[in-house]
C-alpha cells in the first residue's frame, strides 16, 4: 500500500486544495513505481482496468476536467485523448510504463497552468452535469483519483503478494 504524509495541513483553502490534489496524482503514480511493464498491465478483474491503466484514465480525466470543461478547448484541441469510459483505460502495446506516467505529468501540469488562471468559484459549463466551479473540479478529481490510487494499491498487493486461497466458508460442512 502506498501512503504519504500529507506536508500541507493548513492554510487557505485552494492551498489545500491544490495540495491535497498534488498528493492523490503522486500517490496515483506511486502504484505503479517499481512494478515491470508486464505486472503493470496484468488484468486482475472483469473490467479493464490495470495499473498502468489507471494512470492512462488519470490523464484523460485531467484533459477532460481542465482543457475541455475548464478552458473550454473543444476536446480535438487537447493534448492527448479525451475518451471516457472504458476506453480511457486502454494502455496501446507500444507505450510504456514511463511513457504513460510521463503523459499523466504532463496532463497533471497543464491542469495546474489553466487552473491558475481561474479563481475557485469561477463557474463554466459541463456539457452532462451544467454549471460547475473549480472548487467542484478539484474536489471531483481528488476523489476519484484517491478512488483509483484505492484501486491501484489492491492490484499491486494482488501482484506483489497473492492471497493463498482459501476455502470458501459456504463450502465448509
Amino acid at each position: 500500500m502506498t501512503w504519504s504524509i500529507p506536508r500541507i495541513t493548513t492554510g487557505a483553502e485552494r492551498r489545500l486544495l491544490e495540495s491535497t490534489l498534488d498528493r492523490n496524482r503522486a500517490e496515483l503514480i506511486n502504484t505503479v513505481r517499481g512494478l515491470s511493464e508486464a505486472e503493470a498491465r496484468r488484468r486482475l478483474v472483469a473490467s479493464p482496468t490495470t495499473p498502468i491503466g489507471l494512470l492512462k484514465h488519470a490523464a484523460v480525466a485531467e484533459r477532460i476536467w481542465f482543457q475541455h470543461v475548464l478552458a473550454s478547448l473543444p476536446k480535438s484541441e487537447c493534448d492527448g485523448g479525451t475518451t471516457a469510459g472504458d476506453a480511457s483505460f486502454i494502455v496501446d502495446d507500444n507505450e510504456t510504463l514511463a511513457d504513460v506516467i510521463a503523459d499523466f505529468e504532463r496532463a497533471s501540469d497543464r491542469s495546474r497552468v489553466i487552473a491558475a488562471d481561474f479563481d475557485l468559484d469561477d463557474i463554466t459549463t459541463h456539457p452532462d452535469l451544467g454549471a460547475v466551479n473549480l472548487r467542484f473540479i478539484y474536489l471531483l478529481i481528488m476523489e476519484d483519483f484517491a478512488r483509483h490510487a484505492g484501486h491501484g494499491d489492491i492490484l499491486r498487493e494482488q501482484i506483489k503478494h497473492p492471497a493463498t486461497p482459501t476455502p470458501d466458508v459456504s463450502e465448509q460442512p
